[in-house]
């Protein structure tokens, strides 16, 4: 018999005769019908998108046949306390499929040819060995599941073409944004955003919609409930937006280049910035996160043969307790200062101060310090207002080499005539 809510709506999933059935609504439907490469479901809280993401994911398999398909949510508590449920209550509760292991997260079915492996994109080296024929990624939008999280999927689907479901509340801007969304208006891109609000699950209490949107500042409200991507309060580079943002061109071997660098044995970054002569403006052109695994020699290799031929004026880095990492790079001819102001928060206004001018451009193919700019945050109060702190700063590397070269160099504000140079300002 079907069952219902105690709100007297169907049950999402329903046993009728033996047979499931899905009880969808208009935003899952379109979902399910979308022939797309990529879709991106994008929904407010409790609209039904994790409970949708088994059900698509098994059709998938149907489809695809034998394999490897990936399941990832933005960290380990997600995973445990909703998304393995789900798939649970679906993959081994309904449809008795096979076996789980919990040890290693790897759903097998009783033919022992298919697996579903569960991942958490704070840490998906677990699906680094597979070869998918589909993806459900989970909570994308959070800020915890990283871009590499995501390119890791990709490249474990490139060789079937499989399909991805990604499905998330817009949590904040970020690459899911700029990369998924954003590219879903291109010509032949070949994905489709399907966005709807908590009230398109019939379940959902219209009241407690209203109470959301009477108690909550727009954007958290539009974000959360409605499903739609807005700017957040609290984002620290408020003044850095799509006109700041250029396409690649050939950087003149003539113009100063200044180099910022965030120590670290597992997540070392450097950051290539040259000065424009003719308009004082500091182009963002080389970004480096090679990841663990190199010693000192090994970076200076690389940023040498980044700069060859360039005019190297400074490069800049590390906090004041850090001089031992300076000298090792210094032993293999590659001189790091240090920066002159040790606060953090003295080091990002002198950032926020050039973007307020527009002074900083970005090379559009730049995707890893873009996303840091769009979603690095101060701490909101209770009241959703900033606090002084900021959001796991700690976690934003690039972000870290840009402060840190802003200390010492300080292009002019204001556009030089007779063709002259801007000079570079450095405090002593």
């Amino acid at each position: 018999m079907p069952t219902a809510t105690l709100s007297g709506v169907q049950s999402y999933r329903q046993i009728v005769n033996d047979r499931l059935v899905l009880n969808m609504h208009p935003g899952q439907l379109q979902a399910w019908r979308s022939n797309a490469r990529e879709i991106l479901m994008l929904a407010g809280t409790q609209g039904g998108k994790t409970c949708f993401g088994p059900d698509w994911l098994y059709r998938e398999i149907q489809n695809k046949g034998e394999g490897d398909y990936l399941i990832a949510t933005a960290t380990f508590p997600l995973l445990r306390l909703k998304l393995e449920g789900e798939f649970l209550a679906l993959f081994r509760d309904i449809l008795r499929l096979g076996t789980y292991r919990e040890s290693d997260r790897v759903f097998e079915f009783d033919n022992d040819r298919i697996r579903v492996i569960l991942a958490s994109a704070t840490n998906p080296e677990s699906i680094e060995s597979a070869t998918a024929k589909g993806a459900w990624l989970d909570e994308a939008g959070q800020k915890q599941f990283r871009r590499e999280a995501n390119e890791a999927i990709n490249r474990r689907l490139s060789l079937h073409r499989g399909r991805k479901l990604y499905t998330t509340t817009p949590y904040g801007l970020g690459w899911l944004k700029n990369e998924v969304y954003d590219l879903a208006s291109k010509p032949n891109s070949d994905i489709e955003v399907i966005s709807f609000p908590s009230t398109s699950n019939p379940a959902f209490p219209l009241d407690e919609y209203e109470r959301a949107k009477n108690m909550l500042p727009r954007w958290k409200f539009e974000m959360f409930y409605n499903g739609r991507f807005e700017r957040p309060v609290g984002l620290v580079h408020d003044s850095f937006g799509p006109q700041d943002i250029i396409d690649r061109f050939p950087i003149d071997k003539s113009w100063p280049v200044y180099v910022g660098h965030d120590f670290g044995i597992a997540n070392p970054a450097a950051l290539f910035t040259a000065q424009n002569p003719a308009t004082g403006e500091l182009i963002y052109w080389q970004e480096y996160l090679p990841g663990a695994g190199r010693s000192p020699y090994d970076h200076v290799q690389a940023w040498q043969k980044i700069t060859a031929g360039y005019n190297v004026i400074a490069r800049v880095g590390g906090n004041h307790q850090e001089q031992e990492i300076r000298d090792a790079y210094s032993a293999h001819g590659w001189h790091i200062i240090e920066p002159l102001q040790r606060s953090v928060n003295e080091q990002i206004m002198r950032v926020l101060g050039q973007e307020r001018l527009h002074k900083i451009k970005v090379f559009r193919d730049l995707a890893n310090i873009i996303d840091e700019k769009q979603s690095f945050s101060y701490k909101l109060d209770d009241k959703y207002n900033p606090t002084n702190e900021f959001e796991d700063e700690k976690d934003y590397h690039l972000s870290a080499c840009e402060r840190y070269l802003h200390t010492y160099f300080t292009p002019e504000t204001v556009k030089p005539t007779n063709g002259a140079r801007p000079r570079a300002n450095y405090s002593t």
